[in-house]
């Protein structure tokens, strides 16, 4: 540094945001203190900016150094097959087209096929490759119905990430035992510790975790605390119960029965009445056969109602809402109330010895099928039970597609879902059979994957039969997406001849005939890979 300049530097402040200033605004403007317009304000000022920076870090202490970080946490489980990883780093590379609508082309959607591929994996007990994990919680971040499988299959190295990274911070949050205090669920201490001091998201994952390990230490925890929790934190609580609901909860939510909360009055309401020994479903099995019977006088057995005029405290404490909603009258809705929450075993000896099949058959007077049925489906669903969910189906090749019993299609796929997977799509085979795809949409959505081969069949012959009348092929593409991620792998090879453009009848719409070949060539191009998938990650078992 020359002797003029090292004067200038020595003559500035010191002052760091003043020479900040100086060089935003420039030099042909604002010239440093003591330094003249002219060819050497800006190298003046960028002396001064060097000296000024020495002198700041030669006054910085040195900083105590940070607690060496501790390594990742080993993951037992076997790696992948090289095949399989190199196939997860291809799916987790793919991102959606930015274009957004428009056609597909042939080409597969390689995100859609993500979540399958971590199902296949989580079940062969596979570990994560270490590479993979930051794009794997990239995509779990994104896509919050890829979180429990992509979780589970990053395994404790995911958690380790996640709390350096906070973009990742979902996953501590979304994992069972993901907080830095989580216990090991055999650690009584621990759970108790938890139980009592961790964060409410802490507490619900942890409650849910013992839930589904040992029931009744889960709900002996949450007695322990109960009268002086919130009321939103209760009804969270107890929304916990669902899973393994036994008779030995019934004494718990009885009390929960008198809770000041109205929401948690009825979820313990709701809860009870799904189990049919108990004390509440018996009462609502009283209310409700007083306002159901048999009318013998005339030809044909008739079913008739008497709704109730009231809605008293005492039904008011079992969970029924007094105050219907818009457009509801208020004697229907109480009436479906006390339906849905008795138990079905009630109405066959109510009605005559008849079956569930027979009842549904029985002529209703005065209007009131239509909120029956829809009680009685409401309550085949709670119970699952299966025997009134076929009774109220009816048979799937029915001329009307609402069935016997169901009020909509929604309510259909509910009593679906009581049965078995087999005969689950069976019925739904027939359903499209009868009635085609385009009422079938939410019936496939709860059919066990792959799709049983009679249910593929019935698909892929619907869709041949839209493409040869020339329908309007955007209206079947929900289907198909369904299709890719449903159908068999093994499917492929009788899909070859659907591949060729189609010609076209006269009225066809506009290019229908090159967007089916298009998507069904997409369509076997995709079953194909996930054929290849699960064939890469067969390829080498692990070791039980």
């Amino acid at each position: 540094m020359s002797r003029t300049t090292a004067t200038v530097a020595a003559s500035l402040p010191d002052q760091w945001e003043e020479l900040v200033t100086t060089a935003l605004l420039g030099t042909d403007r604002r010239t440093p203190p003591g330094v003249a317009p002219g060819p050497q304000a800006p190298s003046a000022l960028l002396d001064a900016a060097a000296a000024a920076t020495v002198r700041r870090r030669a006054g910085l202490r040195p900083a105590r150094p940070a607690e060496r970080l501790r390594p990742a946490p080993e993951d037992p489980r076997p790696p992948l097959p090289p095949a399989a990883a190199r196939r997860l780093a291809a799916l987790l590379a793919d991102r959606p087209g930015a274009s957004g609508g428009g056609r597909r082309g042939a080409a597969p959607d390689l995100m859609e096929l993500l979540p399958q591929w971590l199902q296949a994996a989580n079940a062969r007990g596979y570990a994560a490759p270490p590479q993979a994990l930051p794009a794997l919680l990239d995509a779990a971040r994104g896509r919050t119905d890829l979180r429990p499988a992509a979780l589970r299959f990053a395994g404790p190295r995911a958690l380790w990430l996640a709390r350096l990274n906070p973009d990742w911070r979902f996953a501590l949050r979304a994992a069972p035992g993901g907080g830095p205090s989580a216990p090991d669920l055999r650690d009584p201490q621990g759970i108790r510790r938890l139980w009592q001091e961790g964060l409410f998201a802490e507490r619900v994952t942890l409650l849910t975790a013992l839930r589904s390990r040992d029931a009744a230490a889960a709900r002996a925890l949450l007695e322990e605390t109960w009268a002086t929790e919130r009321a939103e934190d209760r009804l969270m609580f107890l929304d916990s119960l669902r899973a393994g609901l036994g008779p030995d909860d019934e004494t718990f939510l009885e009390r929960a029965l008198a809770d000041r909360s109205r929401n948690v009055r009825a979820t313990a309401a709701e809860l009870l009445s799904a189990l049919p020994a108990s004390a509440l479903a018996a009462r609502m099995a009283v209310r409700a056969a007083a306002f159901v019977a048999m009318d013998r006088t005339q030809d044909v057995p008739t079913v008739v109602v008497e709704a109730p005029h009231e809605c008293d405290a005492a039904m008011e404490r079992d969970g029924v809402v007094a105050k219907a909603p818009a457009g509801r009258g208020e004697r229907s809705w109480w009436l479906g109330q006390l339906v849905e929450a008795a138990p079905l075993g009630t109405w066959p000896g109510r009605l005559g010895g008849r079956t569930p099949e027979e009842i549904v058959a029985l002529p209703v007077a005065d209007g009131w099928q239509g909120e029956l049925h829809g009680a009685w489906c409401r309550a085949a669903v709670r119970q699952r039970d299966a025997e009134w969910s076929r009774a109220l189906l009816g048979e799937p090749s029915a001329p009307e597609a609402g069935g016997p019993g169901a009020v909509s299609l929604a309510e259909r796929a509910r009593l679906l879902a009581t049965l078995d997977a087999g005969e689950r799509a069976a019925w739904v085979a027939g359903f499209i059979e009868t009635h085609g795809l385009s009422e079938a949409f939410q019936l496939l959505g709860v059919c066990a994957v792959p799709w049983a081969p009679p249910l593929g069949r019935a698909v892929v012959d619907a869709l041949n039969i839209a493409r040869d009348a020339g329908s309007y092929p955007w209206s079947f593409s929900g289907v198909m997406g369904l299709a890719e991620r449903c159908l068999d792998p093994s499917e492929a090879s009788r899909l070859d001849a659907l591949l060729a453009i189609p010609d076209e009848p006269e009225d066809a719409a506009p290019g229908a005939g090159s967007y089916w070949s298009e998507a069904f060539q997409r369509l076997v191009t995709t079953l194909r890979l996930r054929g290849a998938m699960l064939a890469e990650l067969a390829a080498e078992e692990p070791a039980p």
